[in-house]
């Protein structure tokens, strides 16, 4: 095996390495990452416990009161961690999209240069 083979099969070794870190390993970590924080707020909301008990009473008050508001305060509940859910999601798949962009466009301006426009 000359030096050339062997530099050049290096070379492209690094690159697979580098592109599974980057891509396969980082999409476990933010996996698991997101994970592990839609359970520690599950803790906090409840999401399934509150919906399984959207419809009893709050306090187990069983008037009418205690049914009505049971119900819209559960309901209001089940709404807020849905969309603290949803943003949450959002942003981490924003910062993770970004995170997969950094070598492309690494790799742009090293060898594209700047934006050309031609009119």
């Amino acid at each position: 095996m000359t030096y050339a083979s062997y530099f050049l099969n290096r070379f492209f070794s690094q690159i697979v390495n580098f592109l599974k870190h980057w891509y396969v390993n980082s999409f476990y970590f933010f996996s698991h990452f997101l994970v592990s924080v839609l359970e520690n707020l599950d803790r906090f909301f409840a999401l399934k416990v509150t919906f399984k008990h959207l419809f009893q009473p709050l306090y187990q008050d069983r008037t009418f009161i205690g049914y009505t508001l049971g119900f819209f305060f559960r309901l209001l509940r089940i709404i807020l961690s849905l969309i603290i859910y949803t943003i949450i999601n959002i942003v981490m798949v924003l910062i993770y999209t970004i995170w997969l962009l950094i070598p492309p466009f690494i790799i742009f301006k090293i060898f594209g240069g700047q934006w050309k426009l031609k009119i």
